[in-house]
């Protein structure tokens, strides 16, 4: 197995997702156990894990039984929880290290396991409809043996496994990044999206428009938009189907050799859990099940029409057509065909209704005709005025500044590239990381207490190689910034925010 004791301490990292609905009988305490990383760690161990986590889980909640629990710190392991549906928990074991700063974010890990979950439901629907589909478990823990396995392989670097720890302080998972531009742009691209809904003739019909790694459009709701736009970041854009590119999205990507050594075997289980997690042939009959593995990386390739295929949804019952993938929109549990359009650096993510076609693949291949049919000159122009409006991956960077804006209301972020992070020391990534902790164990304070409303709030604080690491919290927006060449006195360091504030912040995540 690709992420073995082998690569990572059996210690360092463990997460595991369990059903506290099953297994409450003695002998059949494996029941309950739906997926565990590592899986070549004794039954005994993984049940020792889970088993404390739902005593935990059990003992919390008797102080707090409307809110659940979201993280115990203890002396040599953070417990990160985060419960992704009724009596589903994902749960992530992170040890601690010898340092006295944190390397780890409890809300950054958090937000890996919801991450982890949306997308699983984006593509499989939910573990509970899951399960009850087939009670013995072994669905389930195939579909979820495959998928999270093939999510971690985006963060090997080298040989090691390394979750969003204090390098990852100006990012922000859970959020889109979208491209500002220019008033006669937008307008083009309004065009553009009312074209292609009136294509399709009759029925409704989805869509989400990126250039480069940024967000142009979206008809989608904020959830499904932030689902499509980070798995199209992960494995449609031009960057991600082109291995070895770096990329200043927010979302990490492993080194391109080190995925492709250890792909063979991070597909599949050890021989030891095998039995448990079902054989790694996934064709069907007995215990085998067809797995669908939309995160497994280098499998989307541009077609002569400007469409992605893919065979990872196999092909159609009776030919030899790849199929076209699907996914589940959250806000209307409504099933709809995945068609990708890239031309240049622009992509067209089109959502069409599988209730709504007919005939098949004939009918998805003959919307995808009119589409092209219709929307053809203005995919061309939009990619020419979006080009031309390009500043490159430095555009939005602020020069001396390294900073992370945050809207919370539209899930909206905006940061500086990441080349650009890597120019900060350590002590100054560990402060902020530190100040990050600080701003999320207030903004819980304020969430659980008796207003149930947010307080703006504003910290400062000098780093240990004398930089200011400063955050602003207000009115649902967040900023965060790191002036490592702010020497003087804290009135220089809070003059320079305030200029940031005036000049960048009102209109960071303005599209016109």
């Amino acid at each position: 197995m690709g992420l073995s004791s082998a690569a990572i301490s059996k210690e360092a990292i463990q997460l595991c997702v369990f059903d506290l609905r099953r297994g409450q009988h003695e002998g059949q305490e494996l029941d309950k156990i739906l997926f565990f990383f590592p899986a070549d760690l004794p039954f005994s161990k993984q049940l020792s894990v889970i088993g404390l986590s739902e005593g935990l889980i059990t003992f919390t909640r008797i102080f707090s039984p409307e809110a659940a629990c979201e993280v115990i710190d203890a002396e040599k392991h953070s417990h990160v929880f985060y419960e992704a549906e009724p009596d589903i928990w994902m749960v992530m074991v992170v040890e601690k290290n010898n340092d006295a700063e944190p390397l780890w974010r409890d809300d950054a890990l958090r937000k890996v396991l919801k991450e982890i979950h949306s997308l699983f439901v984006m593509f499989h629907g939910t573990v509970r409809a899951m399960i009850e589909k087939e009670p013995s478990g072994g669905l389930v823990r195939r579909h979820l043996y495959s998928f999270i396995m093939d999510y971690l392989r985006d963060f090997l670097v080298g040989k090691k496994l390394r979750l969003p720890s204090f390098h990852d302080c100006l990012k922000e998972r859970g959020t889109v990044q979208m491209l500002s531009i220019g008033r006669e742009a937008a307008i083009e691209v309004q065009s553009l999206v009312r074209v292609l809904e009136s294509s399709v003739g009759n029925f409704p019909c989805h869509s989400l428009i990126l250039f480069h790694d940024l967000l142009v459009s979206t008809t989608l709701s904020p959830d499904d938009t932030i689902n499509l736009f980070t798995y199209a970041v992960l494995r449609l854009t031009p960057r991600a189907l082109s291995p070895g590119v770096s990329s200043w999205s927010y979302l990490r990507k492993g080194n391109a050799a080190s995925n492709a050594a250890a792909g063979s075997d991070l597909a599949n289980p050890s021989s030891f859990s095998e039995s448990f997690y079902g054989s790694s042939d996934t064709r069907g009959g007995g215990n085998h099940y067809h797995v669908v593995r939309p995160l497994q990386p280098d499998k989307w390739s541009r077609g002569r029409d400007g469409y992605l295929v893919t065979d990872l949804w196999g092909a159609e019952v009776g030919t030899w057509v790849y199929a076209t993938p699907t996914v589940g929109l959250q806000q209307t549990e409504e099933r709809m065909y995945l068609c990708v359009y890239q031309h240049r650096s622009l992509t067209l993510i089109i959502l069409l209704p599988v209730s709504s076609i007919i005939n098949g693949e004939q009918g998805v291949s003959v919307a995808k005709q009119q589409i092209l049919e219709h929307a053809a000159l203005k995919i061309l122009k939009v990619e020419e005025k979006l080009s031309k409006g390009w500043g490159g991956e430095n555009a939005y960077h602020v020069s001396g500044y390294r900073y992370l804006l945050v809207d919370g209301d539209r899930n909206v972020s905006r940061a500086s590239p990441a080349a650009k992070v890597t120019t900060l020391t350590k002590e100054s990534l560990l402060a902020m990381n530190k100040l990050r902790q600080e701003v999320e164990l207030e903004k819980s304070r304020a969430k659980h207490g008796d207003s149930g409303r947010e307080k703006d709030l504003e910290m400062c604080i000098r780093a240990k190689n004398n930089a200011w690491v400063i955050a602003r919290v207000t009115r649902g927006k967040e900023l965060y910034m790191v002036l490592e060449k702010a020497n003087e006195t804290l009135l220089y360091a809070s003059d320079a925010v305030e200029k940031f504030s005036n000049r960048y912040c009102d209109g960071a995540f303005s599209l016109d």
